[in-house]
């Protein structure tokens, strides 16, 4: 529930940080206003983290890219970018950066109240595509556990850090595997198209997944193939594992 959520807003300007957190208090989040990222650091550093961060990409100082590559770095919370930046080059390096979503200004307050919500519901694996799953899947030297949203490497079952976009993407992939996945219905089912995404959106997120499951050595990067013109494929099969 959103009263159980908290918010932090990072932003410099003073005017546009009480408007967000006016408005998103009225939906019933907790808000913190941050003015940038040292003051961030003071949060996390006191804890508990928050359950996503709103930042500014223009901030003084430490700018808003920055941040985010340390946040995902160190496994923080989701993270939507706010900036006056519009071009598809500049989205494509927040999302590089490791942001799950993005929102340019000048924006309606209701639009970053969506991006909010459905970043929310994939950390906290919300509803997925209608691909019934075992609660454990193989592919590769690759173990998905379905119900903690956790996937792990090689004997030793070494956790592989994916941020939720990530997950939510190589889950569309495990549960059909061996399947030609559009750009759009990867899109559809891990993005939805209220979050006014656009095609190269997935590619960006699947060259970050392939460079995540690479570092992971568990094989299953060079099974996640381009198909030109047509989108990507799992191009192995995927086993169920017993509990």
């Amino acid at each position: 529930m959103n009263e159980d959520t908290t918010i932090a807003i990072v932003e410099d300007d003073g005017d546009i940080r009480a408007l967000l957190a006016g408005y998103l208090e009225g939906e019933g989040f907790r808000v913190v206003s941050l003015e940038g990222g040292a003051s961030l650091d003071r949060l996390l550093a006191r804890g508990p983290a928050p359950d996503l961060v709103v930042l500014d990409w223009m901030l003084p100082g430490e700018d808003g890219l920055s941040i985010c590559r340390r946040l995902r770095e160190a496994g923080g919370p989701p993270i939507v970018m706010l900036t006056a930046k519009d071009e598809d080059i500049d989205r494509v390096l927040g999302l590089e950066m490791g942001a799950d979503d993005y929102v340019s200004k000048p924006f309606n307050p209701r639009v970053l109240l969506a991006r909010i919500r459905a970043v929310l519901r994939r950390a906290r694996g919300g509803p997925m595509p209608d691909v019934a799953a075992p609660e454990r899947l193989r592919v590769g030297d690759l173990t998905i556990d379905v119900a903690a949203r956790t996937v792990r490497s090689g004997p030793e079952g070494a956790e592989v850090p994916l941020t939720s976009a990530e997950y939510d993407l190589l889950h569309c992939f495990v549960t059909r595997p061996q399947r030609v996945l559009s750009r759009d219905q990867l899109l559809d089912w891990t993005r939805g198209r209220s979050a006014d995404a656009f095609d190269r959106t997935i590619d960006v997120q699947v060259s970050r997944l392939r460079h995540r499951l690479d570092a992971s050595g568990s094989g299953v990067a060079a099974l996640l193939k381009t198909v030109r013109n047509a989108g990507y494929i799992l191009a192995a099969p995927v086993a169920a594992v017993g509990s």
